[in-house]
């Protein structure tokens, strides 16, 4: 979304070669791909992981870092390292996504009536703060200590970026 609306406002004389079925197919085959790989990766390694003692998880669902600290093996040191490899492909899919929000901000200060700043501002803000709601609570959720019991916090944040994201998602209301 961020690259569909960094092409239609910075460059939107192109947009129709630019955006067309070939690269919104590959655009969603490479978020697919990477999403179906990376949960096979986490599945596969906690799957390997030996588990010992109270089988409760305090959380809504059972949550990778939940999960960990059920475990009474060592070979959580590979989940781990899973968990830190997916947290920097989102980092990096993040960054990405600011660096087409910072040229199109650009590009919409530079319009000189306030009519065209509003309309891109209305067309990126909305997709800009579901991705925000997705991406900083889910950091946060995988990134902190587990305690014995969940938190309140805990369970706000679970919420925060499991369902407020869907519920807010913008795609729906263009």
């Amino acid at each position: 979304m961020a690259y569909d609306r960094y092409i239609a406002i910075c460059q939107p004389l192109h947009y129709a070669t630019v955006m067309n079925r070939r690269a919104c197919v590959q655009m969603a085959a490479g978020a697919w791909i990477s999403g179906i790989l990376n949960s096979a990766v986490l599945t596969g390694n906690t799957f390997a992981l030996s588990f010992c003692g109270d089988n409760r998880v305090a959380h809504f669902f059972c949550e990778i870092p939940q999960l960990l600290k059920l475990t009474c093996s060592l070979s959580y040191l590979s989940e781990t390292a899973a968990i830190a490899w997916t947290a920097c492909l989102v980092l990096c899919c993040f960054v990405l996504i600011i660096m087409s929000y910072v040229k199109i901000f650009k590009t919409v200060l530079r319009i000189p009536s306030e009519q065209g700043w509003h309309k891109a501002f209305s067309t990126c803000l909305p997709h800009l703060t579901v991705v925000s709601l997705f991406i900083f609570p889910g950091i946060i959720a995988y990134l902190k200590s587990t305690s014995d019991s969940a938190s309140v916090l805990d369970l706000v944040v679970v919420v925060i970026y499991s369902l407020v994201p869907p519920v807010m998602n913008p795609s729906s209301t263009a």
